[in-house]
């Protein structure tokens, strides 16, 4: 069973030896109980800033579209540049916490019309200085008489970072992969669920009690349990973004 923001808070509470809430009193919080709340959820956003791309942030389910790297999904339009990253996001606070700009993948296959050969492969990210300082001039003159777009070979990066654009300008339609990360939600009610998997929440509770120790100007066992946090945090990582291996060995010298 997912742990509750009560289950997490409660949890905390016990190891600080301070007084457990329920779930009728839970909104009611005050004092210590109340910082601890905030203090839970202080804790998750610090792990999604440290590690944006961490397996339980991720936007969708990996290959959800079609069978290639990445969980989301843009068709260009032709002669168009520029795309938001997601779709129907208003401003900065609702776009997309982490995109890895390394695995944007481009192909005509499941687009409407298209037959074999399908176009298929991976685009190579292209920095904006670079973009402005070899590419901008004469793309933007292609884009002013539509005269010479063509299948993109590259992405890049929109100032702002809420838009990727592709070079050259798309000649029709794509499909365009790559993979997201959400933002954590902040935690409001008692029976919220807690993002990360169970097995990962004393990542979560090492954190809080960092805080609570800072609030109660307990440096040493503030500094015990900030070591606490960042041995959970590299254990988590090593298992969740380092599993493969390091090196390759070559079996033919044995057969």
């Amino acid at each position: 069973m997912a742990t509750t923001y009560l289950d997490i808070t409660n949890e905390v509470l016990r190891e600080l030896n301070e007084v457990i809430l329920t779930s009728a009193n839970f909104d009611a919080a005050i004092g210590i109980q109340a910082f601890v709340k905030d203090a839970i959820n202080k804790a998750t956003f610090d792990i999604a800033n440290e590690e944006p791309q961490l397996p339980f942030f991720a936007a969708g389910t990996s290959g959800a579209t079609d069978p290639f790297y990445g969980n989301v999904s843009v068709a260009t339009v032709a002669g168009t540049r520029w795309y938001t990253l997601k779709d129907g996001s208003s401003s900065i606070t609702t776009d997309y916490a982490s995109i890895d700009w390394d695995d944007f993948y481009v192909t005509t296959i499941n687009v409407s019309g298209e037959t074999t050969p399908y176009v298929s492969k991976g685009l190579k990210f292209l920095t904006l200085a670079d973009w402005k300082r070899y590419y901008r001039d004469n793309e933007n003159a292609d884009d002013a008489d539509t005269q010479n777009h063509g299948e993109p070979q590259f992405v890049i990066k929109s100032p702002d970072h809420r838009k990727f654009g592709l070079s050259p300008i798309p000649d029709k339609v794509y499909n365009v992969h790559f993979y997201a990360f959400e933002k954590p939600t902040r935690l409001s009610n008692y029976d919220d669920t807690i993002v990360m998997p169970d097995q990962y929440s004393n990542v979560i509770t090492a954190k809080a009690r960092y805080y609570v120790h800072q609030f109660k100007n307990n440096l040493q066992q503030s500094a015990f349990a900030l070591d606490d946090y960042k041995k959970a945090v590299r254990h988590m990582k090593s298992n969740l973004i380092n599993p493969a291996p390091k090196y390759m060995t070559d079996d033919r010298t044995y057969f």
